[in-house]
C-alpha cells in the first residue's frame, strides 16, 4: 500500500522498448517479426493494465488452508496463447512436472519469496501472504517477461536473440519486485522515479540470485539476465550493475546504452523517460556500496535499500537525490556512523548523485 492508502500497478517488462524497437527494424524477418509481435502484445497488455487500474482489479485472497510465512505458488501454461492465466499445471506442494520451464518458474517464485521472508521478514510481495501466480509459454516467439500488477508472465523467446525467460532467476525476482514496489513506495513509472523503480527490481533481482547461490558480493557477477541471450548474440546479459554499458555490444542489438554516472545521464522522451537506461546509475551505486561492505550483499546494503523502499518516506515521484538521501538516513539509523554509512555516502558520490 502507499501512503495514500492505495497502490497503482504498472505494466513492467524486463526487455526495454529500445531493444525491441531496434530488432523490429531489422532487415531479417526472423528477427524483426517476433520483435514487432512482442511490441504489439506489450502495447495491448499496457492498455489493459491502465483499464484495470481505472476500474479496479479484483482482490486476491489467500486460498483456504494457506499458512502465513509459507509461499502459495501456482504456475499456469498459456499454451502459446494470450489468455491469462491459462491452464493450471503446477500448484504449491505438487511434484515437479516434465516441463522444465514450469519447474523453473515455480522455483523462481519460491526463491523470491525466500529472500524477502528470510532476509527482511516480508511475507510475499505484499507483506501479507499474497499468492504468487505465473504463466509460462505465453504467445509465440514472445520476447519478454512481465509483471502486470497481478501475476508474472513469461515468454519462450524467439530462439534467435532471446531464450526462455524463466532461465535467469534474477529476471523472475526483478519482475516480482515490481510488485513489492507497487505495494510499498508505488514509485511513478517515469523519469528518475521510474528509473528507481527499475533499479530496485534489478537490485533485489540480483540479491535473489546471490541468495539462491549463496554468493558473497565479491563472488557475484552483478549481471541481470545472464543466460537469456541466444548464442548468436555478442554479450553476457541484459544489464551489468558492476559496469553499466558493458552487458552487450552486438551487431544486431547494438551497444548497451546504460550510463553509470550522472555525467552521462540520458535525457529522452522514450522508454518513459529512459527508465531502463538511467537505472544504471542507482544500480551502480548499490554495487559500489555492497562490494565496499563485502560479505552477503542482501544483509547490510540490501537492508538499507529495503528500509528505504518500505519505510514510508520514499515519495512516488522521488528523484535520485531523494532516494540517495534516504539511504544515508537509513544507514545511519540502523548502523550508526560506521562503515555502512561511509560506504553508502561514497557510493552515491562516485556516481555523481548528491545527498541532501
Amino acid at each position: 500500500m502507499t501512503r495514500n492508502g492505495g497502490s497503482e500497478p504498472v505494466f513492467c517488462t524486463i526487455i526495454p522498448p529500445h531493444v525491441l524497437d531496434r530488432l523490429a527494424r531489422h532487415e531479417d524477418p526472423a528477427l524483426a517479426r517476433p520483435a514487432r509481435r512482442t511490441l504489439e502484445r506489450d502495447a495491448l497488455e499496457r492498455t489493459r493494465r491502465r483499464l484495470t487500474t481505472v476500474v479496479g482489479a479484483a482482490a486476491v485472497a489467500s486460498p483456504p488452508g494457506a499458512e502465513a510465512g509459507k509461499p502459495h505458488r501456482t504456475v499456469y501454461d498459456a499454451r502459446h496463447g494470450t489468455e491469462l492465466p491459462g491452464h493450471k499445471v503446477r500448484g504449491e506442494g505438487d511434484e515437479p512436472t516434465a516441463d522444465a520451464t514450469v519447474n523453473r518458474a515455480h522455483a523462481g517464485l519460491g526463491a523470491t519469496f525466500d529472500l524477502y521472508l528470510k532476509a527482511y521478514g516480508r511475507d510475499s510481495i505484499d507483506g501479507s501472504g499474497l499468492p504468487l501466480d505465473a504463466t509460462v509459454h505465453y504467445d509465440r516467439d514472445y520476447n519478454n517477461a512481465f509483471w502486470n500488477g497481478e501475476q508474472m508472465v513469461f515468454g519462450d523467446g524467439d530462439g534467435e536473440i532471446f531464450l526462455d525467460f524463466t532461465l535467469p532467476v534474477d529476471v523472475i525476482g526483478h519482475e516480482l519486485t515490481h510488485g513489492v514496489t507497487q505495494h510499498s513506495a508505488n514509485l511513478a513509472y517515469f523519469g528518475q522515479s521510474g528509473a528507481l523503480n527499475e533499479s530496485l527490481s534489478d537490485v533485489f533481482g540480483s540479491l535473489i540470485k546471490q541468495y539462491t547461490l549463496g554468493q558473497t558480493a565479491a563472488e557475484a557477477d552483478w549481471l541481470i539476465g545472464a543466460g537469456l541471450l541466444a548464442p548468436r548474440v555478442t554479450g553476457t546479459a541484459l544489464r551489468s550493475m558492476k559496469e553499466p554499458g558493458s552487458a552487450y555490444d552486438d551487431d544486431v542489438l547494438g551497444k548497451d546504452p546504460q550510463p553509470s554516472t550522472m555525467e552521462d545521464y540520458v535525457h529522452t522522451g522514450s522508454d518513459n523517460g529512459g527508465v531502463h537506461l538511467n537505472s544504471g546509475i542507482p544500480n551502480h551505486a548499490f554495487y559500489l556500496a555492497a562490494t565496499a561492505l563485502g560479505g552477503h550483499a542482501w544483509e547490510r546494503a540490501g537492508q538499507v535499500w529495503y528500509d528505504v523502499l518500505t519505510g514510508g518516506e520514499l515519495h512516488e515521484d522521488a528523484l535520485f537525490a531523494d532516494f540517495a538521501t534516504l539511504t544515508v538516513s537509513a544507514a545511519r539509523e540502523r548502523y550508526g556512523a560506521g562503515k555502512e554509512l561511509q560506504a553508502v555516502l561514497k557510493a552515491w558520490e562516485q556516481v555523481g548523485v548528491r545527498t541532501l
